[in-house]
């Protein structure tokens, strides 16, 4: 389930730096965050599962999407 779920999350990276908006960009990093938290919830670290979820897929993802709507969205190429 471990190896699973670390795949996921490469597959999730990749998907992340492929991926050109970048509120979407940050939606798929929050993606990201979550899995790392089901990671280390299955790794028996409940105290850092309920940090990453609180800290990485919470606020973290809040205050990117915030800076992410202050700034120009798309790339102008």
């Amino acid at each position: 389930m471990i190896e699973m779920l670390l795949m996921l999350m490469l597959i999730v990276a990749v998907i992340a730096l492929q991926i050109r908006d970048m509120l979407a960009a940050v939606l798929v990093l929050g993606v990201f965050s979550l899995l790392s938290c089901l990671v280390f919830f299955m790794l028996h670290a409940p105290d850092v599962a309920l940090t990453e979820a609180a800290v990485g897929t919470g606020v973290g993802t809040v205050i990117l999407i915030w800076i992410v709507f202050r700034t120009d969205r798309r790339d102008r190429t």
